[in-house]
């Protein structure tokens, strides 16, 4: 079917006067078209308009779905998710991409097109409800989204959907839900409609508005879980007034809260930000370092604080415990952090354990030292403590 001429406009005017020009100069929606080579449509007269014509079916097509979906329409679909209708959301996705290829066709043989126009005026819709879908599907899954249950994750990126651009339908659900729980389904569901949305949008040339989104909800999400461990962020000046007793507190929570951190909070974040953007290794590792930097940078740089405190004996035994609890952890830190957008982050840990090794060092000169320099003569009937080691 040929898709009728829209009627004359101002845009049709622009469009007739170099909008290709106007409207691709970007490097946000000419990139979109990057992944179709020149030589996609073939040059015969008669393949050529047999193309023209597929290519204005699939606007039409894209028209009547989009359309429907419209977010800023009156419909009930305003305020209904589209990726509660799979079948629909999967002709949703796929008209979308259809309309990526209708759009390459017009830009190298009818850039002045009035079609060209329309055709881009429907991917703004889409894309606009597609940020929408993954705003909701973030903000309603954060219970099923949570860094516990994402843990457990392979970080590869691997998914059980062989196309980015589909997701999964009714009777697949329905067959793995036979063997999962209905959180753990609603999760799967969820992760599988995140990457099929963030694949559409980054694809299209909206990779932009798409990550905007994630790491808004992401961050606040790694941030909540940081707050609820007791992660508190504090001056150098802070800690070094603070009475002994305090600062065993904080280091004994410390303790607990990096070993939950590192395992469970930020090694989920990593396998969500790994499954949803496994098109993109680098859009990957930026999201995941954008959503963590700002708390594992705090987490990490509190054991280096507390080593520049006053170097006394009493103290060396939470610096040792510190310096075990970060060398244990050590290997998962490097594997979790272990992108050069990262490296920041691995640099503040590893800083913090020289530091603690150098106090310990420290202390335990110091304390030889002032062994070695006692003059006490001093000696103990059957044998005793040495004095010094009694204070």
């Amino acid at each position: 079917m040929i898709l009728s001429e829209t009627p004359k406009s101002n845009h049709t005017t622009m469009a007739r006067k170099g909008w290709s020009t106007l409207l691709f100069s970007s490097s946000k929606t000419l990139s979109s078209f990057n992944s179709f080579p020149s030589s996609s449509f073939p040059s015969s007269p008669a393949v050529h308009k047999f193309t023209e014509s597929m290519m204005e079916e699939n606007i039409e097509n894209a028209e009547s779905i989009i359309r429907k979906w419209d977010p800023d329409s009156a419909a009930v679909t305003h305020v209904t998710s589209l990726f509660h209708q799979r079948k629909e959301a999967k002709e949703f996705l796929k008209s979308v991409k259809d309309l990526r290829l209708a759009m390459h066709f017009l830009v190298s043989e009818h850039s002045a097109s009035d079609k060209l126009v329309l055709a881009q005026n429907l991917m703004q819709i889409a894309m606009k409800r597609l940020e929408k879908e993954l705003y909701q599907i973030l903000s309603a899954h954060r219970d099923q989204l949570d860094p516990e249950s994402l843990s457990g994750l392979s970080s590869d990126g691997s998914s059980n959907f062989e196309d980015d651009d589909e997701i999964g339908s009714e009777e697949e659900i329905k067959i793995a839900g036979e063997s999962i729980t209905k959180v753990e389904r609603e999760a799967t569901n969820a992760m599988s409609d995140l990457r099929s949305i963030a694949h559409c949008m980054i694809s299209a040339g909206y990779g932009k508005e798409c990550i905007k989104i994630y790491k808004l909800i992401r961050k606040s999400i790694v941030d909540e879980g940081l707050y609820l461990l007791g992660v508190e962020k504090f001056r150098s000046s802070q800690i070094q007034k603070m009475n002994w007793e305090a600062l065993e507190h904080l280091t004994k929570n410390w303790l607990n809260a990096v070993k939950i951190a590192v395992k469970t909070l930020f090694g989920g974040e990593k396998a969500l930000c790994d499954h949803v953007f496994s098109a993109s290794q680098t859009i990957r590792e930026s999201c995941f370092t954008d959503i963590t930097k700002e708390g594992a940078t705090n987490l990490f740089r509190f054991p280096e604080l507390i080593a520049k405190c006053k170097k006394t004996p009493e103290r060396i035994f939470l610096l040792m415990e510190l310096h075990e609890a970060l060398s244990n952890l050590w290997p998962e830190i490097e594997l979790t952090f272990n992108s050069e957008s990262t490296s920041e982050i691995k640099s503040q840990a590893f800083s913090s354990l020289q530091r603690l090794g150098e106090s310990v060092r420290a202390i335990l000169f110091d304390f030889e030292s002032t062994i070695q320099k006692d003059s006490s003569k001093t000696t103990v009937l059957g044998g005793g403590i040495h004095p010094l080691t009694e204070k």
